[in-house]
């Protein structure tokens, strides 16, 4: 762990000094890239730095022990050791989550696709409540929400709805929502008060920028088409609406909610960058699961993550075994307590496989 540390901090000291170099200032490219590169190891840089400091002390601490003191000097020197070895203990376990390797796409902003799976009109009204619960909650940590296309039902839900999450770190909170969400309650439309049961599938795509992804105009077609709103009829009679076709791999993103028929191609180039990007991350997360499968993570978008029990207010993750008697507020976007635990959940089976390697 101490050498991996180390050229951590080496890599930090050539960062700095490459950053004063004149002709790495006056390239923009590089510049972005190595101070972005420094930003990142910062915290364990820092860590590391006060690591050194606090064994250094507790070494002092030691060999006065050895000195000839008096019986107060001595219990003062104990309890100096004592704090400091707790000290050194906590940052020992802190700088080996520093040393788990992040997800390249954490800080990103994501592009979420909700669509009714099982269970029609329900399904489509339990996605409304899923978009309205990620919606609420990204107005919480301050991030800003943009539909980028959307199929609404004549009850007010959503056969299927694709929308942009802008901020720092959406990504990081967001990439374990990806997955089939089971909903059990009495339907809207039920007038027995019978108990149903239905499924909306969530996916949740980094944005990817245009340097990450090389797409070619050549491989790309589009088509143009009057908007539809709910129940098919006609909107617009204008053909503002786009759909794009990337040849190569065969996806295709429609984009209709946007007046004008270049903001609609903007806005479905977006999402037509994040799929193929995600095809690519997707078909590498395969290989890796073929070495080392884990629990948690991104995950495979057909499993059943999560079941939502409206009658007894109850939300149950799958994955981690936990349940949580607070459905009311969790679908009022009030998710941090699933999130965080996500999050733990995740960082703990990686520094479970940093030390198997270590």
């Amino acid at each position: 762990m101490f050498d991996r540390l180390q050229a951590v901090e080496d890599r930090y000291d050539r960062l700095n000094e490459l950053l004063s170099d004149p002709e790495i200032v006056s390239d923009m490219t590089k510049l972005r890239t190595y101070s972005k590169e420094q930003s990142d190891l910062q915290d364990t840089v820092d860590a590391y730095r006060e690591y050194k400091e606090l064994t250094s002390q507790f070494k002092s601490a030691k060999e006065m022990l050895e000195e000839s003191l008096d019986d107060e000097m001595r219990e003062l020197v104990k309890m100096e050791i004592s704090e400091l070895d707790e000290q050194i203990e906590a940052l020992e376990i802190r700088l080996k989550m520093l040393l788990v390797p992040k997800d390249p796409n954490d800080d990103k902003n994501v592009i979420m696709e909700i669509r009714g799976a099982a269970g029609g009109d329900e399904a489509a009204l339990f996605a409304g409540n899923l978009y309205r619960m990620y919606s609420r909650f990204a107005e919480t940590n301050n991030w800003r929400v943009e539909v980028m296309d959307s199929s609404p039902t004549e009850l007010g839900g959503f056969k299927e709805i694709i929308f942009m999450i802008n901020g720092n770190g959406a990504y990081s909170k967001l990439k374990y929502e990806n997955g089939a969400h089971r909903v059990q309650r009495v339907p809207e439309t039920e007038s027995g008060g019978r108990i149903h049961t239905s499924t909306a599938t969530v996916a949740v795509l980094p944005e990817a920028e245009e340097v990450e992804i090389d797409i070619h105009e050549k491989d790309i077609r589009t088509d143009t088409f009057a908007s539809s709103g709910p129940g098919g009829q006609s909107v617009n009679t204008t053909m503002s609406a786009v759909r794009l076709t990337h040849l190569p791999t065969g996806i295709t993103v429609s984009c209709q909610d946007e007046k004008s028929q270049i903001k609609n191609k903007e806005k479905a180039m977006k999402v037509l960058r994040a799929r193929i990007y995600d095809k690519f991350m997707q078909e590498a997360q395969a290989e890796y699961d073929e070495k080392r499968k884990s629990a948690v993570g991104t995950g495979d978008r057909s499993e059943r993550i999560r079941t939502y029990n409206f009658p007894q207010n109850r939300v149950t993750d799958h994955r981690i075994g936990l349940t949580i008697q607070k459905l009311d507020q969790i679908i009022e976007g009030k998710m941090d307590e699933v999130i965080d635990a996500l999050i733990m959940e995740d960082q703990a089976r990686r520094l479970e496989s940093l030390d198997q390697h270590d």
